[in-house]
Parts: structure tokens; sequence; C-alpha cells
């Protein structure tokens, strides 16, 4: 029986293994017959190995290699020759090389591919999604799950160094009220009662440390019902920390020197540390945004005084409210009008009512579709509020509520900067945003939320500020424009606990059912904790330049939370349901 066991993968056949015999396995990526002689590029996940079928070697090989076809699986053996120097492919790893085959073996046939793996970029992605596992041939995908892997196992490494113990925690668990929609499921033991998957593993990290772990970290499975898009999925994976006796400048630390380890391990890269960091505050106001991508300039200005004794009936409407005008300068840049009008067209979808512009012609001329409304000397204003002002340059301006202009004016700046190419390729710009709102509180309901989750702990002197002023000892880390992870000093005292809980609108009873397990554990002995959680998806899809984390999971959701592989969800027939208790009130099969 012959042997069809590998001996060197595809992508590693190399100089010390010239002239010698070597059995390859993997698929055909391309079958070449040049009259008489047949050559194959053999890939594997490795690389692409060029092999040849030469009647005047091997008879039977040659023979059986005419029925060779895409993406049939096949072993072949035979000895390492060099390539004549005209045919060197320079662009291969293994281009000066090519095998000789003796020995050929089908392991299994393949029908014609519902598409081609070098034109997949241009398929529909549900398509791609439908038949994944041949998705996952292709070597862009098999680069970001290699990534993926050795970036997961520097985070392990780094903290298994550093005294931290990784524990996992339950998927199985309670119905909390931590922000998001959980994923529930039936108990068949317990009718009529549900366990749900975690949002995180955020309590039962938090009672680790209550168990006297004092470093822990996990790479943990999450789960959120919430609607999706590029950089969601209802399941994901994150690196999950919580450190015992710590403050907010060792939860930063630790993550900056991981960070180091990974990009030293990984890539070989040396980063700066530390990361710089900007409050919340300013965040949002130069940037419209509390995760800001810092890749490029253009920060928002408060240009409000320059319109405080305008005639604009509508800039006056939003002035005597409180509102304020902001600015979004773009430097050296002539737009033509049909630009100028299209970008009033995307500030209108982002949300604005209008959008102001203002230019110079060539003659130095004020234009503007407002100009005659605004100052003679409105350029000499305009330096005031931009320093270095030219007359190559365009003004944006939106006016409105604080907390709504300014998103909008977030929006349009990354907008313009990635329209005009301020986006340098391949810089990763990493910042932390520190001091959030501990609260955020909603206009229209009077109700309190909180801004990261109930167990952050605010900051001091919180007892004598109102809830939507009180500041919180909370820490995320942006990157790009993506936020990458969040955490935060948390609630050691069971006192200050129930307060949060009571300001969040729970009553005594409702804090008792949802969190009496963990007001019970902060009474007995809990120390100082804090942690962070940072979302290996979206890291892993920055790191491979991708459009969407689907580009970084193996066998990811549609858009739609829909796995079209597996068909999932499905329905489940009547009589399934009632040995869980459940009635649908939809229809089911029966």
């Amino acid at each position: 029986m012959s042997s069809w066991k590998r001996t060197v993968e595809c992508g590693l056949v190399d100089a010390k293994t010239l002239k010698k015999a070597i059995t390859l396995n993997g698929w055909v990526a391309r079958r070449r017959d040049h009259g008489g002689l047949i050559f194959v590029d053999l890939r594997d996940r490795t690389g692409i190995m060029q092999v040849v079928f030469n009647p005047d070697f091997a008879k039977e090989a040659h023979a059986l290699s005419q029925d060779l076809r895409s993406e049939y699986v096949i072993s072949v053996t035979g000895t390492v020759v060099e390539r004549s120097k005209e045919t060197v492919n320079e662009k291969m790893p293994t281009g000066k090389w090519e095998l000789q085959v003796t020995q050929l073996i089908i392991l299994n046939k393949a029908k014609t591919l519902p598409f081609q793996l070098d034109e997949s970029d241009s398929i529909d992605e549900e398509l791609r999604l439908r038949y994944r596992y041949i998705d996952l041939r292709r070597f862009k995908m098999q680069q970001n799950l290699a990534l993926r892997s050795m970036v997961v196992f520097a985070m392990r490494e780094f903290f298994l160094t550093h005294g931290f113990f990784e524990i996992e925690t339950p998927v199985l668990t309670k119905n909390t009220p931590e922000g998001a929609r959980e994923f529930l499921v039936p108990s068949r033991l317990h009718q009529g009662s549900f366990y749900a998957l975690p949002q995180s593993p955020q309590l039962y990290k938090q009672l680790l440390m209550a168990g006297g772990l004092e470093r822990y970290f996990q790479i943990a499975r999450c789960f959120r019902d919430e609607d999706l898009r590029a950089d969601r999925q209802p399941e994901f994976t994150q690196l999950d920390i919580e450190m015992s006796f710590i403050d907010e400048t060792d939860i930063r630390i630790t993550v900056e020197k991981m960070f180091e380890h990974i990009f030293k391990k990984v890539f070989n890269i040396d980063i700066k540390l530390p990361f710089p960091a900007l409050s919340y505050d300013q965040a949002f106001m130069a940037y419209g945004s509390d995760k800001p991508d810092l890749r490029y300039g253009m920060p928002i200005h408060d240009a409000t005084s320059l319109f405080q004794n305008t005639e604009l009936s509508f800039l006056k409407a939003v002035l005597d409210k409180g509102g304020k005008v902001g600015a979004l300068r773009v430097q050296d840049k002539v737009f033509t009008r049909s630009e100028l009008d299209n970008w009033v067209t995307k500030a209108q979808e982002f949300g604005a009512q209008g959008l102001l512009y203002v230019r110079f012609d060539e003659q130095g001329n004020l234009e503007s579709p407002v100009a005659k409304f605004l100052p003679q000397n409105f350029f000499e204003q305009l330096s005031t509020v931009f320093k270095d002002f030219k007359k190559t340059d365009t003004v944006f301006f939106v006016a409105g509520n604080y907390k709504t202009a300014w998103p909008i004016l977030g929006k349009l700046r990354c907008a313009l900067a990635d329209a005009l190419k301020m986006i340098t390729p391949n810089v990763l710009n990493l910042c932390w945003i520190v001091n959030w709102p501990l609260f955020e509180f909603d206009e229209k309901t009077q109700e309190l939320s909180s801004a990261h989750h109930p167990f952050t702990a605010p900051q001091d002197g919180w007892e004598h500020l109102k809830p939507q002023d009180m500041k919180a000892r909370a820490y995320d880390l942006v990157c790009n424009g993506t936020e990458l992870g969040g955490g935060s000093i948390r609630i050691h005292d069971a006192t200050l606990q129930k307060k949060v809980f009571e300001l969040l609108g729970l009553t005594q009873e409702q804090t008792q059912e949802k969190f009496g397990f963990l007001i019970e554990a902060l009474d007995y002995g809990f120390p100082p904790l804090g942690g962070i959680a940072f979302g290996i998806d979206r890291l892993l899809m920055i790191l491979t330049g991708s459009s969407s984390i689907r580009e970084v999971i193996a066998f990811p959701k549609t858009q739609r939370g829909y796995d079209v592989m597996m068909q999932a969800p499905t329905v489940v027939d009547k009589q399934h349901l009632k040995e869980y208790g459940i009635a649908p009130i939809v229809k089911v099969k029966d």
C-alpha cells in the first residue's frame, strides 16, 4: 500500500530539501498542461509548491494527473529539483524549486466550487459564509486566523508570566441588567426559568477577587443579543482581566506592557509607552466622539463666538436656546461647488439640520451661502478661532445642542479624513480615554443609566454632586477610532454599591433579587479591585486591516445574525419546546 503521509509542508520546501525525496499533501490550486508535462500548484496552509508530472519519470503518476482538477486533495511523492533560471518565480518563497513527482495519490475529488478562491473578494459575503469552509482555504483568511492564534498565545504568555491565573467562568449564568440584551436559555429541569449567556464574566471575575485569587485573566466567550454592525457579532471573544489591591495606574501600566509584549513577540515591533490619555470631555470637545481617531488632526473648534451677533435667524434660534456652533477646518483644500453640496448632503445624513461652509476665492473674497450675513472682517475673526488660518482653507459649521451637534461634527471629521486620504495607512494610534461620566442621563425619560456598568466606582467627591455630574474611575483604550476595550475600578463597599443601584432606580427588592449575592459578598471582606476587557475580534480586525470582524472569525454570523452555513437559528418543534415548558407566540413547525 502506498504511503501518503506528509514529510514536508508545501511552503517549507527550501534548499535543505534539494535532491531529497519528500511527500507533500494539499489542494490543487492550479493545473497546467504544457504538451506532455503537467504542472500543478499544490497548496496547503503554509504556501504553494510547484509539482511536475513528467511521463519520462513516472508514467502512472503522469497518467493519473490528467484527471486532476482544482481543489482535488492529493498526495505527491518525488524529488526536489532546481527550476531552470528562466522559470524561477521570485514572488514565491518556494519559487526556485519544483517537485518531480514519482507517485500521485488522489485522496479526494472536488466538485466545481460555488466561487473561485481568487475571486472571493468580489463575491457576495453571504455566499462566502454559506461555504465558509471553502472560503477558509484562502491564504488571506488563513493568515488572519494564524495571526489571531499568535496574538492570543502572546496574551496568555504575558499574563501567565506575570502572576495571573487563567480561570474559566460559567457560560450558563443569571439574567442581570448589565446594559445589553442577553440570550436566554430555557431550563428543562426548572421549567419556566432561564439561564442567560454571559454578556461578560463581569460579576464572576469580581467574585474571584473576593475569593482571594488576586490576578485573573480569561480568553472569554461572550454573547449579546444586539443589532449587528461591522465590528459587532452576537457571540464574540474578549480578553478579560481583573486585579486586586490596585488603582487605575496599575491597570493601565499592565495593559501597556501587555501590548508591548504582543507587538514585540508577534511583529518584532517596539512600541512607545506610555500611551497618551485624553479625558472624556477633552475627546468629546475636540473630536465629537469618545473613541477618537488620532491618526490625523482636524479637531473640532468652538466657533460660537463668531456668531454671537448674527442676523441669521436659524443660528440665532440655536444660540438663544444655549446651543453652540462647532467648526471643522480643512487646510489647503479648494472644494468645487458640487463637492460642497455633497458634503452638505452627507452632514444631513449624519443628522445635521444643515451645514454651513466658508471659503475664499482666488482674489481672497469670501464665498458662502450666507456670505451677505457675515462681517467684512470675517477672515480676521476666523483667525482668532483657527491658528494660522489661510485663505486656502475651507471651514464647515454645524449648529445645535452641544451633545447632538458635536457627534455630527465628529462623523463629518472622519468622513472628510477618509475622502481626502488624510489617514496614514498601517499606523496604529493607541490612546486612553479617562474621567468618564459615571451615569448617562436621558433628558426625555429623566432616567439614569450606567455609562459603563453599575459596578464602576465613582471618583472622590461624588457625594456632593448631582448624579449626571459624577465622574467614574473608568478608562477605555481606543485604537484608530475603535474602542478596543474598557474597564474601571470596581465598587468594593456594600453601602456604596447599594447607593449606586438606588440612583439607577432599583428598589431594595430588585437589588436583592438581581444582585443579592454580590451585596452579600461585599459584606464578607472584598478587596479593592479593578479590571478591563478587550475585544479580541476588534483588535484583530485592526491588525489585519480588515473592514469587518467577520474576516478574523472562523465561523461568523451574517450582519443579520444568521448562520447561513448551519442555517441557524431554526424553529424547534412544539413537542421539543414542551419539554422546556415553552409555548411559542409565533408559528413553529409541528
